[in-house]
């Protein structure tokens, strides 16, 4: 019997595949061998022979290294925009890729200290239905001032809001058209590092705040609820329900919007996109949901929307830009910045191919081809503009710490 690859760790192959969106029987296929080799590769009865593995991971376009890396991700709650059986496969691959950003982070943690968490805690209830809108309105308030932005000044950028707090967040192709984000709530620990993915495959602004807005409401509202809830279709339904109405909340308070709403009409609502970065599909629901407009005005509303050919875009689409995340973007360039690590050195240290960690991490494509040698090693600490006091060359007394410039709060 020929030896197999020393080392080799099963599970990486299956979340190799399924991060690739391959199914065993096509893997099989592409690399020369039976169904069921695959299966006992995966299920640790067989390691693979060296050749095979080699054409295993050039058929994935993964590093041989992935399939040795033995550190484990531990992942929280994992809440879905959309859990049907017809994005099943999209969230498995979202899933196994949310596990490189781990990867990416967990790997940056050995040389930069991130934004500390810093988000308000609410006594919520281990039931979702035990939550009224009247609870969620006030809570979203709360949370405005927490973070000390006035009831009637728009979010000028959510994902840097979020990142300045405490969250880690990244846009990836999700290949779903239900599926928008996802995010992973720890909720054994609320006062560790919180994750967003924001689905790229859209790529429109206003969508993409409300996502972010959205997938932290989970962590507001839903942090203390039973898992079981989950998977039980009422229940799943309320709980993302309510993350919209916090979203709503959140981005457009119900105070300032009554003094910005003057009427029921497209073009008003059009007027106030620019100011607020918010759809006008959400606004309607949003006067609905406040009673600025009855029923039989939001269902014309919603009429003419899709007569208008709005429903799909809106007008101002494509001209308020798209909120990028850039916390692991300036980790990383601030690592070769400070001659901590080298581009090489990243690629030998994360077992990853340079195109998923640009992506993942918003680099500019083929930054990680270029090398440069490395120097001293040092850890350096990211914070929050806002948050901070520095002198005018950005670095603290014993040089020790870099400081990571982020916008203004909003």
């Amino acid at each position: 019997m020929r030896p197999g690859t020393p080392r080799f760790i099963s599970k990486r192959l299956k979340e190799a595949r399924e991060a690739r969106g391959i199914s065993a029987v096509s893997l099989s296929d592409l690399v020369g061998v039976s169904k069921q080799a695959i299966s006992q590769y995966e299920n640790n009865k067989l390691s693979p022979r060296p050749e095979v593995l080699e054409k295993i991971a050039s058929r994935l376009n993964i590093p041989i290294t992935y399939f040795k890396h033995s550190n484990e991700i531990n992942m929280g709650t994992i809440f879905f925009r959309s859990r049907s059986t017809a994005t099943k496969s999209a969230r498995i691959r979202a899933e196994r890729r949310y596990g490189w950003l781990r990867i990416i982070d967990l790997y940056l943690r050995k040389f930069v200290s991130f934004p500390k968490v810093n988000f308000p805690k609410f006594d919520m209830p281990k039931d979702p239905k035990q939550i009224s809108n009247k609870q969620i309105e006030e809570i979203a308030i709360e949370t405005r001032r927490f973070w000390s932005i006035p009831d009637g000044e728009p979010i000028d950028n959510m994902v840097s809001l979020l990142e300045q707090n405490g969250y880690v967040i990244a846009r990836d192709e999700l290949g779903a058209e239900k599926l928008d984000a996802f995010s992973d709530v720890n909720q054994l620990d609320l006062n560790s590092t919180q994750y967003i993915i924001l689905g790229s495959d859209k790529n429109i602004s206003v969508r993409s705040r409300f996502d972010a807005a959205h997938e932290y409401a989970h962590l507001i509202l839903h942090s203390n609820i039973d898992k079981s809830y989950l998977n039980r279709t009422v229940e799943y339904k309320l709980i993302e329900e309510q993350a919209h109405r916090f979203a709503g909340a959140f981005l457009l308070p119900a105070n300032a919007f009554a003094i910005d709403f003057y009427s029921a009409n497209l073009d008003a609502l059009l007027a106030l996109k620019p100011k607020w970065k918010i759809s006008i599909a959400m606004m309607i629901k949003r006067s609905e949901d406040l009673n600025f407009i009855t029923s039989e005005q939001a269902r014309w509303l919603w009429i003419n929307l899709s007569k208008r050919g709005w429903k799909l875009k809106e007008p101002l689409d494509d001209e308020i830009e798209i909120e990028q995340p850039l916390l692991l973007k300036r980790a990383i360039e601030l690592l070769e910045e400070k001659n901590l690590q080298t581009r090489q050195d990243i690629l030998f240290n994360i077992p990853l191919i340079p195109t998923d960690i640009e992506k993942i991490a918003n680099l500019v494509p083929g930054y990680l081809i270029e090398y440069k040698l490395k120097e001293n090693a040092q850890v350096i600490t990211l914070k929050p503009r806002s948050n901070i006091k520095h002198s005018s060359n950005n670095t603290t007394k014993n040089n020790q710490s870099q400081i990571l410039k982020f916008p203004k709060k909003q």
